[in-house]
């Protein structure tokens, strides 16, 4: 009598960047499940906020929370009127220092709550300066979460990829519906997000820039307002995936110093949305077209100049924009990696937790 082998075929191992792949294209439903189930705990902290003395707000994150992190500091102080600044934990960390922050709001934005400089600094702020402490992650049983003194999940879900996309989109709407509704504000310009990320994201034009761009080394991102946060997320993950030389400039930096490395093999992607960030840079990209720069622009079709690769993008209230813009961008990450043979789920060097002193 013959043995028979009953053991199940091996499973077949994922396909390079498939993780990635799989969070980009979840970011309509992340989208929505933030706006169904997070508006309550939205409308308790921003109550909160309002009740409070709040004369100035601190931000403080790392890597692409960071760019969240700006993202709000453009909301705070054109929708709230508060001055806002990015915060410097090692302030607190690494030179022990104990500012004054009666009337201060630090706001520690984080996916995974874990960066022990975040955290320690947020307890500092609460502990020794009078801040009211919030915390935006995405892991509400996090130790951010814990010392901060309130907290906000920002609904993403399990995020596996190292590269962070649906959770960054995730921090960007949990930020805006935060000060919309301090602001007094109902939420229901967003309500259409979730139907237009998925448009965007089943666009092609970027996988023709990808095919375009895929032997760069060197690359730079523009925006200016609102879209500056994108182009330096997006540089990130150009970064991160594809291990490109990439340079973030807001437009009007870039019109200084920057502006002498621009040639035809060094391309531009230019985010301009359709309010007042994106006509202020209109002059920007009326130099590159003088400079004869290869130019994708990402947004606006009515901002492109003769000649750019245009990613068009559906029009949305400009605090929204950042939003959908990142998304095209994101894709363009993952497919460049890919063309260069690089896995984007598995980045030399990088983890999806970086911890910081």
């Amino acid at each position: 009598m013959t043995s028979q082998n009953t053991l199940a075929p091996a499973a077949a191992a994922p396909l390079p960047g498939s993780l990635m792949a799989a969070e980009i294209l979840e970011q309509p439903e992340a989208l929505a499940r933030q706006l169904e189930h997070g508006r309550p705990a939205v409308t308790r902290l921003a109550a909160t906020l309002r009740d409070a003395d709040i004369r100035y707000v601190l931000l403080a994150a790392r890597g692409t929370s960071d760019h969240a992190a700006l993202y709000a500091k453009y909301l705070i102080e054109t929708v709230l009127g508060l001055p806002a600044g990015l915060a410097s934990p090692s302030s607190l960390t690494v030179y022990g220092a104990e500012p004054k922050m009666d009337g201060v709001l630090w706001l520690a934005v984080s996916q995974s709550g874990g960066s022990p400089d975040l955290v320690d600094s947020t307890a500092a702020a609460a502990r020794g300066g009078g801040a009211l402490t919030v915390a935006v992650t995405n892991a509400p049983s996090s130790p951010l979460a814990a010392a901060a003194r309130h907290h906000l999940d920002i609904l993403a879900g399990p995020e596996r990829a190292v590269a962070a996309t649906k959770s960054y989109t995730s921090q960007l709407l949990a930020l805006w519906q935060l000060i919309n509704a301090w602001a007094g504000g109902n939420g229901a310009e967003a309500a259409d997000l979730p139907r237009l990320a998925a448009d965007v994201l089943a666009r092609p034009e970027i996988l023709e820039v990808a095919d375009r761009y895929r032997f760069v080394n060197h690359i730079i991102t523009t925006g200016r307002g609102f879209s500056y946060p994108t182009a330096r997320e997006a540089a990130l993950k150009l970064m991160e995936t594809s291990y490109l030389a990439a340079h973030a400039f807001s437009g009007a930096d870039l019109l200084h110093g920057p502006f002498a490395m621009i040639d035809a093999d060094r391309p531009v992607v230019a985010v301009a949305s359709p309010g007042a960030g994106g006509r202020a840079l209109h002059p920007v990209l009326d130099r590159l077209a003088e400079r004869g720069a290869d130019v994708c622009l990402v947004g606006n079709p009515g901002a492109a100049r003769p000649l750019n690769h245009v990613v068009p993008l559906p029009a949305v209230h400009e605090q929204l924009s950042p939003i959908l813009e990142i998304m095209p961008l994101q894709r363009l990450a993952h497919a460049m990696a890919a063309a260069r043979h690089q896995d984007p789920d598995a980045p030399r060097g990088l983890r999806k937790i970086t911890e910081t002193w």
